[in-house]
């Protein structure tokens, strides 16, 4: 059974999502600036990599979600 996220788990999870972020704009525009082949494919394959780390987050925060406390509408 699933249990509440802690706000501490929502700031690293946000904070790990931003990090994922990041890294794929890097390797992706590492990847079209390498011109060795071999490296630029490496490249490619962590963005692809940095990607479904991404998604697996966002999983994780939507199998969550309707857990989160709500607050009232006025």
């Amino acid at each position: 059974m699933l249990q509440p996220i802690s706000g501490k788990e929502l700031e690293y999870i946000a904070d790990s999502m931003s990090n994922e972020d990041l890294l794929m704009k890097q390797c992706a525009c590492a990847a079209t600036s390498i011109s060795d082949a071999g490296v630029s494919q490496l490249l490619s394959q962590m963005v692809t990599t940095h990607g479904q780390n991404y998604s697996t987050l966002m999983n994780a925060l939507n199998q969550h979600q309707s857990l989160a406390p709500t607050s009232p509408q006025n």
